[in-house]
């Protein structure tokens, strides 16, 4: 069935095109690289797999709660609106807002896909293209994961939301190839994992679990490529260039930050979008959230050495500088180790179905 079909807003409203220069950087030195990128490139061919393969996609998942999420991950769950509900409303409730929130990583997938690729075109070093390379693949398995998901198992999905499309947007039109990095690898990837980790430690449902299991232990090593390839390029910049930087920084924060008030679901369900919204911003559940974003953004922007004024300034207005100290490595590391724990679940299941 053509995706068309399954949106549940006339996806023109957010489709465009992105027009914007590029610059293609040939390089001629092929061996006198960045040895921890070169150690993260081979990491990154040995992880690669078969989205077909290594998710068991006979899984089924139930229609009115597919991702079998607790409604306290709701926002407006315990409010006076959702006590007004009947059960029939809270079904379309779940099931619209998990398929947003995969659509959003669907689309967000496309992005990384797209600006991978331009980071391959653009980045002067060789090791840097040749891991970008293998990320470009990693991306393609993601959009083909959350694709399948969305067509198979929910039946629905939405289009790509404003804000995220004006993010990426800005990432992928800027000229200069650490633009693309410090937008997508940096912030967008730093921003997904925590969203993807909400669902991989709290979804009841193995599959979709194990999808978000799967695509975090990609964008770990993601996160990782951007913070290096960073850290060795941004000490060389001048003052003006560094304050341009962590003003895109700042600004790229707030909005994403400030996104997440699902309001093209409420309009579709013909819900009170101000009071479905006000909820959301008044909500605990969505300010934890909110603010575990930045478990993985904060430690890494301050590693690569944007961390002027400015940038502190805006963290300890967002509340988020106590991640600052947060040993980002060890967290990416997690997301790995708890990936390769999905896989041997996976194999104790299939070993039990053998036997039985």
């Amino acid at each position: 069935m053509s995706s068309t079909f399954l949106y549940r807003l006339p996806v023109e409203q957010t489709q465009w095109k992105v027009e914007g220069q590029t610059t293609t950087a040939f390089t001629w030195e092929y061996e006198d690289g960045s040895d921890d990128l070169l150690r993260l490139y081979a990491k990154g061919k040995k992880q690669q797999w078969d989205a077909a393969d290594r998710l068991d996609w006979s899984q089924d998942v139930d229609p009115d709660n597919p991702m079998g999420m607790s409604d306290r991950t709701i926002a407006i769950h315990g409010t006076d609106l959702w006590n007004r509900l009947g059960e029939k409303d809270r079904v379309h409730i779940r099931r619209n807002l998990q398929a947003h929130s995969l659509s959003q990583f669907m689309h967000g997938e496309q992005g990384a896909l797209i600006a991978t690729a331009k980071i391959v075109q653009t980045v002067p070093s060789y090791e840097s293209k040749f891991y970008a390379a293998t990320q470009v693949m990693d991306e393609a398995r993601h959009v083909e994961a959350y694709a399948r998901l969305l067509h198979e198992k929910f039946k629905l999905a939405y289009p790509i939301t404003p804000t995220l499309a004006k993010l990426l947007e800005a990432t992928i039109t800027d000229r200069r190839w650490d633009m693309t990095y410090l937008g997508m690898q940096i912030l967008i990837e730093g921003l997904a994992l925590a969203a993807f980790q909400r669902i991989r430690d709290n979804s009841t449902n193995p599959l979709c679990a194990a999808v978000n299991a799967y695509v975090m232990q990609d964008e770990a090593r993601h996160v990782a490529f951007g913070r290096l390839a960073l850290r060795e390029y941004y000490p060389q910049l001048s003052d003006a260039e560094r304050d341009e930087r962590e003003e895109f920084v700042v600004e790229a924060c707030y909005h994403m930050r400030d996104r997440f008030n699902q309001k093209e679901v409420w309009e579709n369900l013909g819900l009170p979008v101000a009071e479905c919204v006000a909820a959301v911003d008044q909500s605990d559940t969505m300010k934890q959230f909110r603010r575990r974003l930045f478990t993985r953004i904060v430690p890494t922007v301050k590693d690569i050495g944007l961390w002027g004024d400015r940038v502190r300034r805006a963290y300890e207005d967002m509340g988020v500088m106590e991640f600052a100290d947060t040993d980002a490595a060890a967290i990416l590391e997690n997301d790995n180790r708890v990936a390769e724990e999905f896989d041997a679940k996976q194999f104790v299941r299939e070993q039990l179905g053998q036997v039985s």
